[in-house]
């Protein structure tokens, strides 16, 4: 059986700034946790994780949307919207 909860973890209006702030230090913890990944399997194992390759350049793909959202947003002088939920599903064997 499988079980599922769902944590908030964004939910809000905000200023073109303080959404920059939020998103840009979200997308960073998650480059800097690939890269550092694929620096240890580099270290352990003397190649690269395939995985990490894929989502450092997917990451900054999605920082340069980000990026035109928040320009268009700021050209307009609007708020940001941004609401955000985890899930986590505990498998069972």
């Amino acid at each position: 059986m499988n079980k599922t909860e769902t944590l908030t973890l964004i939910n809000g209006n905000f200023t073109n700034d303080e959404a920059r702030e939020i998103l840009m230090n979200m997308f960073s913890s998650k480059i800097n946790f690939h890269t550092v990944k694929n620096w240890s399997s580099q270290e352990r194992c003397g190649q690269e994780d395939e995985i990490a390759q894929k989502k450092i350049p997917a990451l900054r793909n999605e920082i340069k949307k980000l990026e035109r959202i928040l320009a268009e947003a700021k050209a307009n002088n609007k708020k940001i919207v941004l609401s955000s939920e985890i899930n986590i599903s505990i498998l069972e064997d």
